[in-house]
C-alpha cells in the first residue's frame, strides 16, 4: 500500500477523532474522499443518531464524488438504523474505490458492507492502518463483542508511588495541564465511577470541565448506602445522572438517595461488596461502553485483582512523599514478584511536568 493511501486514512482518522466520545453507542469513523489526487469532501460521524461520516463527505464532495477514492476508518455500514446504509450512499455516489481501515465487528455489518460494494462494482481495500483504526474505537469493539465496557483505570501518584499523603490530603498531586487533560479524557468517556469512600472525603463534582465537553454518567460504588445526601455530585447542572450501584435493601436510606435524583442500580454481593464483576455486566447492558475509573485505592485494588482493568492511565508527578502515606492499590496484592501484574503496549509522554504511563495490564495467566 502506498505512502499516499496511508497519508489519506491518517487524515480519516484525525477526522475520527473528533467524535471520540461523542457517538456512543455508535463508533467514531472519518471519511475522506479524493478524486485526482485532490481531497474534494471529508466529513466524520459527529453524533449518534445523526449522519454518518461517509454521508458528510459526499455531501461536501457532490458531483465530483463520481469516479472518486473514499477512505473510512470503519466498514460501510450496509443496514437501515436510524440513518440509511453507508455502503449504500457511496454506490449512489458512483465511487470507483473505497479503502477500508477495518472491518466492522458488528455482527449487524460485518462484512456485509464491504460484500454491498463489491456486488456494484466497486473496489475494496481493507486493513488499512488497521491497528490505528481500531484503537480509536477500543470500547466500541469491546461492547459489541462481549457486551462489557472498556474500562480505563486513571490516578496520580508522585514518583515513590503515593496517592495521597499519610494525612490523606491528594491535593494537587498533579499539575494544572495534567487536570486539564483528565477533564478531557473524562470527556470522552460513558461513564465515571468512584467509590463511596472518595465521595465522602473528597466531595468531588466528577463532570468534564473543558469547553464543549459533555459529562460521563457518575457511577457510586457504594455497597451499603453511605453516600451523603449533600454530596456536591447531588447539586449539578448537568444533563449526565449519578448512579448508586449497591447491594443494599434499606428502604428509607434508597429513598432519601432517590429523592436527591440518584438512580439506585442493585447488585449481587461479593464479599461483603458489590460484586464488581456483575456491575460491569449491568452498565454494558444499558448500553455503557467505556468507563474511567477514577477513584478510591479499594475501587482500584478489587478491580485489578478480578482482572477488570483494560486500560491503566498513570499520572507520575516529579514529587517524594515519603513515610507511610497511600498506595494505589488497596486489599491484598500479589506474594511473589513473578507473580505481578505486567503492563504492556506501554507509552510514555509528559504533559506539563509530569509524566503519563499508560499500559495494558496483562497477569500471568494471560502470557502463559
Amino acid at each position: 500500500m502506498s505512502t499516499f493511501h496511508h497519508n489519506m486514512m491518517r487524515r480519516a482518522l484525525a477526522l475520527a477523532k473528533k467524535g471520540v466520545g461523542k457517538t456512543s453507542p455508535n463508533p467514531a469513523v472519518g471519511c475522506v474522499i479524493v478524486r485526482g489526487g485532490e481531497v474534494v469532501g471529508t466529513g466524520w460521524h459527529r453524533k449518534a443518531g445523526t449522519p454518518h461520516a461517509e454521508v458528510h463527505a459526499l455531501r461536501e464532495a457532490g458531483e465530483r464524488a463520481a469516479g472518486a477514492d473514499a477512505y473510512v476508518t470503519l466498514e460501510p455500514c450496509s443496514h437501515f438504523g436510524k440513518t440509511p446504509p453507508c455502503a449504500k450512499a457511496l454506490i449512489e455516489a458512483n465511487v470507483a474505490r473505497v479503502f477500508v481501515g477495518m472491518v466492522d465487528p458488528n455482527p449487524l455489518v460485518s462484512g456485509r458492507g464491504i460484500a454491498m460494494l463489491k456486488e456494484a462494482g466497486i473496489e475494496v481495500e481493507t486493513g488499512i492502518l488497521e491497528d490505528a483504526c481500531r484503537k480509536i474505537n477500543l470500547p466500541f469493539v469491546k461492547w459489541i463483542q462481549t457486551r462489557r465496557p472498556y474500562v480505563v483505570l486513571k490516578s496520580a501518584m508522585t514518583l515513590d508511588g503515593k496517592t495521597a499523603t499519610a494525612s490523606g490530603d491528594s491535593k494537587w498531586i498533579t499539575s494544572d495541564a495534567a487536570r486539564r487533560e483528565v477533564h478531557r479524557l473524562r470527556g470522552k468517556m460513558d461513564a465515571i465511577m468512584v467509590g463511596v469512600g472518595t465521595v465522602i472525603k473528597d466531595d468531588p463534582q466528577l463532570t468534564c470541565r473543558v469547553p464543549g465537553g459533555k459529562d460521563p454518567l457518575r457511577v457510586v460504588v457504594d455497597s451499603w448506602l453511605r453516600t451523603p445526601l449533600h454530596a456536591a455530585l447531588f447539586a449539578l447542572d448537568s444533563k449526565a445522572g449519578t448512579l448508586i450501584a449497591t447491594c443494599s435493601r434499606d428502604l428509607d436510606k434508597l429513598k432519601a438517595l432517590k429523592d436527591r435524583g440518584a438512580e439506585i442500580l442493585h447488585c449481587r454481593e461479593k464479599g461483603g461488596q458489590v460484586d464488581l464483576d456483575d456491575l460491569f455486566v449491568r452498565l454494558g447492558e444499558r448500553g455503557v461502553q467505556s468507563v474511567l475509573l477514577e477513584g478510591g485505592s479499594h475501587l482500584a485494588g478489587a478491580a485489578l485483582r478480578a482482572g477488570l482493568i483494560d486500560h491503566c492511565m498513570l499520572f507520575v508527578a516529579p514529587k517524594l512523599v515519603g513515610g507511610a502515606g497511600y498506595g494505589l492499590f488497596a486489599g491484598e496484592g500479589v506474594t511473589h514478584m513473578g507473580d505481578a501484574i505486567k503492563l504492556e503496549e506501554m507509552t510514555v509522554r509528559k504533559i506539563g511536568a509530569d509524566l503519563v504511563v499508560e499500559g495494558k495490564p496483562v497477569s500471568r495467566g494471560d502470557t502463559e
